[in-house]
């Protein structure tokens, strides 16, 4: 019986996969796909969550933090990048400087609301920002208070420390 011909680490030699090479691919891709659509509800779970409720300073901590502790490695997966996010982040910490400044909320309220352009920017320059505009604008849109801004602080703080914590960038 003839020897099966052996495979090269030549760039230039196509080196079909084996069966256990194709099973690997398959269970890989099964895995993929399974993920995705867990990691979809995290995003529908969160936000549902959200409207869900009266004002965002209700939103109870330990389960903002659960949430953040999901939804942060899901856009790791994503591959979104903070540099994304980086103008809707860099309106957040200017807001939080106004409002320690000023301690009055309708100083800021208007640029709370201009928040949600600045997602959909994000969003419709990359795919990996979409999730994160849609958890956060559902968040804005019950930030009526300095309590519920806090909070709103406190989701976006959180998210992206679990989302460097899983290597993102």
């Amino acid at each position: 019986m003839p020897e099966p011909p052996k495979k090269t680490n030549s760039p230039n030699v196509y080196n079909p996969p084996n069966r256990q090479e194709k099973q690997q691919l398959y269970t890989s891709t099964d895995k993929t796909v399974q993920s995705t659509e867990q990691n979809l509800e995290i995003t529908k779970k969160i936000v549902k969550t959200i409207t869900g409720l009266e004002s965002l300073k209700t939103y109870p901590i330990r389960d903002l933090v659960k949430h953040a502790e999901d939804f942060g490695p899901y856009l790791k997966q994503q591959r979104l990048e903070t540099n994304q996010v980086r103008k809707f982040l860099d309106a957040v910490n200017q807001m939080k400087v106004t409002l320690a400044q000023t301690n009055d909320f309708s100083k800021i309220e208007i640029e709370v609301v201009l928040l949600k352009p600045k997602l959909a920017y994000a969003a419709a320059r990359q795919k990996a920002a979409k999730p994160m505009s849609d958890v956060m604008s559902a968040a804005i849109d019950k930030v009526r208070s300095t309590e519920d801004f806090e909070r709103l602080v406190q989701l976006i703080e959180s998210i992206i420390a679990y989302h460097k914590a899983e290597g993102g960038k």
